[in-house]
């Protein structure tokens, strides 16, 4: 197979973090390449210098050209895709209100006599979606999309600028399984007809079943540079990626005494975003797991838990008494509720304002001195959390935006503990997260619960679920399908959520 794009030796510095030490990349025509790597590894800082977002510090990107290889330097993410490299963003691209054709065509909008032609508009979004083999009517406005509808989109926009290299940045973070599993098919049809896929993601199960070689990423070096992936087990990649054989956290023990007063109660709750007769129940030092497929209402509870929805029946109790929660800052002051958001880049942090910053801001009241947050109180907070949590930064005034993944989500769970809450709703905690901050995730998670913090979980990663819940409440329909109490038998665990799923009250 010939190679269509090459990085060699890239290295990329920002202030106190060198992210990229000598990085190395090769991409065959005709195959899909996983790229491995912890958070902080280099990975979207590699993927950003491929696509023009940064220029390197040192070494070069070689394309294939007529001629053989030739170097190229790209100014700007146009220029990577006018030169056949296109890039799947984790956090998805789209305008909501344009159409799906519009979406597609946007970067090369065909004219006629100085005017959008739309007709071709339309037929290039139909050719790109056909080689999908994806039924969407091209001039569907991209807000009535599924998530996987427009993760799609997404792919057929890359292909209409005619990308040889196709970059997949956590393609299947937001899909569920059936979804994931259509997606990889597509990317096996896009193998097939030549073109070169790069796929990053933590979910090794999905990388072992679809991709032919791999490169992992170790403190911004490769440590496997494009080798066939079937000559590495599981454990092997994972020791590649950590440094160390790794070895799974062990959970700390924890019991929940069943005749404590709950902590939160929802006793027939009904919302305006659609829910009915919700009735769930969360004891003091237990995890109660709320899982379910994408849109069966489970973020929505969430957040009319938070005064974020209507709440139009029934009745909310914490602590044994009556809530009505206005908002966030009620549900933190008043109830010592917190919430670890699933969308951390858009709802969990301010990406523009500094480390210090967003893990103080819940508590700058407590902080403040005749109105005025102290300098000095904040910086010991944050340097007790960064310490605690193993948040990798350069200074306290780094901004968020500069985090890996992994780190902007331990700062976004930083600011809620800070705040000293007592009832912890986390959403999604692990999403676009490598496997050993994951297992640490976990252990963290945990740990809050054995303190005695009452923890309403929600995961579409059902393997997460069935470690860490208690019990597990299955939503389908912005209803709660049924309760199950977890023995932590994955097998027979994963059958019983499944039939709740699906319908069947056998599980019940």
């Amino acid at each position: 197979m010939s190679i269509v794009l090459s990085a060699e030796k890239l290295v990329k510095t920002f202030p106190g973090v060198r992210a990229l030490d000598q990085a190395t990349l090769t991409l065959t025509a005709g195959s899909v390449h996983a790229l491995l790597g912890e958070n902080g590894a280099g990975k979207s800082t590699l993927i950003k210098l491929l696509t023009g977002v940064y220029r390197p510090d040192g070494g070069r990107v070689l394309l294939a050209g007529p001629d053989g290889p030739q170097e190229v330097h790209f100014g700007s993410p146009q220029d990577a895709q006018r030169a056949g490299v296109g890039v799947v963003h984790q956090e998805r691209n789209l305008i909501p209100a344009f159409s799906v054709a519009e979406n597609i065509c946007l970067q090369h909008l065909p004219r006629r006599k100085g005017l959008v032609d739309r007709a071709r508009v339309r037929s290039e979004a139909r050719r790109c979606l056909e080689l999908l083999d994806v039924d969407i009517d091209p001039d569907t406005p991209v807000s009535r999309l599924s998530v996987a509808q427009m993760q799609l989109v997404e792919i057929a926009k890359a292909l209409s600028a005619d990308s040889k290299v196709l970059l997949l940045d956590e393609p299947t973070a937001s899909l569920t399984g059936d979804e994931a599993d259509r997606l990889y098919a597509i990317v096996r049809r896009l193998r097939d007809q030549g073109h070169a896929v790069v796929l990053v993601s933590h979910k090794l199960e999905e990388i072992f079943a679809v991709a032919d070689t791999v490169t992992v990423l170790r403190d911004g070096r490769s440590v496997a540079e494009a080798e066939p992936l079937a000559r590495h087990s599981r454990d092997q990649i994972v020791d590649l990626m950590v440094g160390r054989a790794y070895q799974e956290v062990r959970l700390p023990q924890r019991t929940v005494d069943p005749s404590a007063e709950p902590a939160l109660v929802l006793d027939g709750v009904s919302t305006s975003a659609g829910h009915h007769d919700v009735g769930l129940t969360v004891r003091p030092g237990e995890i109660l797991g709320l899982y379910g497929l994408v849109g069966a209402g489970r973020s929505e509870l969430a957040k009319a838990l938070l005064g974020l929805e209507q709440i139009t029946a029934g009745e909310v109790r914490v602590h044994g008494k009556t809530a009505r929660i206005r908002d966030v800052g009620d549900a933190l002051r008043r109830h010592r509720i917190g919430y670890v958001t699933e969308n951390r880049k858009e709802e969990g942090l301010f990406l523009d304002q500094t480390i210090a910053r967003n893990i103080a801001v819940t508590v700058w009241r407590r902080l403040s001195r005749l109105g005025l947050v102290r300098d000095r109180a904040e910086r010991a907070l944050v340097a007790d959390y960064t310490e605690r949590l193993g948040i990798r930064l350069a200074s306290p005034d780094q901004l968020a935006g500069q985090l890996s993944g992994g780190n902007q989500q331990k700062v976004s769970l930083a600011k809620w503990l800070a705040a000293d809450c007592d009832i912890l709703i986390i959403d999604e905690p692990t999403v676009g997260i490598d496997v050993r901050t994951k297992a640490a995730f976990h252990e963290l998670i945990a740990g809050l619960a054995e303190q005695g913090m009452a923890i309403l979980l929600i995961s579409s990663d059902l393997p997460e679920m069935i470690t860490l819940a208690d019990r597990i409440a299955v939503m389908r329909d912005f209803a709660v399908a049924g309760e199950l109490v977890n023995d932590h038998e994955y097998d027979r665990m994963s059958q019983a959520v499944i039939r709740l799923i699906h319908g069947s009250q056998e599980a019940a």
